[in-house]
């Protein structure tokens, strides 16, 4: 036996126990987001926040004969529909949170103004203008 023969055999050996590559991870994880969303475009409205109902119509809408392809497909959509729910709900509670602090800022400008009328409500100064004034008498 040769040592370019041995070679070859034990680097097959090699690779077939090496551990997994970053890239081919990330790849699979591609492929199920880039399956999910096309899920996601065309029947968006069917899914939900349930992982066992979402399997469920997962069956009904497509044909997946992988038991784990399934379960990925079914958890990375719930994974989505519940990220975009707490996304809209984080939204709403900053535009609520933006409206209270526009209107407590109204209301302290309006509490300014009416002070500041008061203080020159105080001031001796006459409604009418054209008021006379009593005339000194010279004696």
């Amino acid at each position: 036996m040769s040592f370019a023969h041995f070679w070859k055999k034990t680097q097959k050996i090699f690779l077939v126990y090496r551990y997994k590559e970053p890239t081919q991870i990330i790849g699979k994880v591609d492929r199920i987001k880039k399956l999910s969303m096309e899920i996601l475009e065309y029947h968006k409205e069917k899914f939900g926040t349930d992982f066992l109902e979402n399997k469920k119509i997962l069956d009904k809408i497509s044909i997946v004969r992988s038991k784990v392809l399934k379960n990925e497909l079914a958890g990375f959509i719930t994974k989505c529909i519940k990220r975009e729910i707490r996304e809209k709900e984080a939204k709403e509670a900053q535009l609520e949170k933006e409206s209270k602090m526009i209107s407590e800022e109204e209301s302290t400008q309006s509490q300014k103004i009416q002070t500041t009328s008061e203080t020159s409500s105080d001031s001796p100064i006459t409604e009418n203008p054209e008021q006379e004034l009593p005339k000194e008498t010279s004696d």
